[in-house]
């Protein structure tokens, strides 16, 4: 099972073994820029920057250059979206959050994604959040029973079958074009 993990650059600064390892696994590594500054509060130059600082250190470390970003606090505004697209990247939204970050116990955890997700669903996790390792067998399990596969972002929205049949509405949500 794949997925994508979205990196802050200061992160991957800090921690390239584990960038190095996400992508070894065969997941994808993307951007989640390089400072996380909320980007409605920047000029397209200062966002372009950001963008490129993190693409860089995440292409040194795993050879492959980031085509997706999460917006940092999902914060995004007409200008933060023509700036991620100027430089070929498409920016992802999500439609679950698991509100892991909160530090809400494991089982909230789970009830809150699996009660949340649907067909197309994006959902967030954080990479240091408390009791997401001890939630993710029980969603992953019982998704996993409901019918659901997962995949890596790029190859909804970018690869194959999937890149003329489905988009990501304002929401977050993967849905049919």
């Amino acid at each position: 099972m794949q997925a994508t993990f979205f990196v802050v650059g200061d992160w991957a600064d800090k921690y390239p073994e584990s960038v190095k390892a996400l992508h070894d696994a065969g997941h994808e590594v993307m951007n989640h820029s390089n400072t996380h500054a909320h980007y409605p509060q920047l000029s397209v130059e200062e966002i372009v920057a950001d963008l490129n600082a993190c693409n860089d250190k995440i292409e040194a470390i795993t050879g492959v250059r980031p085509t997706l970003v999460r917006l940092p606090y999902g914060d995004y505004d007409d200008n933060a979206i023509r700036a991620v697209r100027s430089i070929g990247m498409e920016p992802i939204q999500w439609d679950v959050d698991s509100l892991d970050w909160k530090e809400i116990p494991a089982e909230e955890i789970v009830q809150r994604v699996t009660g949340k997700v649907q067909p197309g669903s994006i959902v967030l996790f954080h990479n240091a959040a408390l009791h997401t390792p001890e939630a993710l067998p029980s969603i992953l399990e019982t998704l996993i029973q409901e019918g659901y596969t997962f995949v890596p972002i790029s190859q909804l929205i970018l690869d194959g079958e999937y890149n003329t049949d489905y988009t990501i509405d304002h929401t977050g949500r993967q849905c049919p074009a």
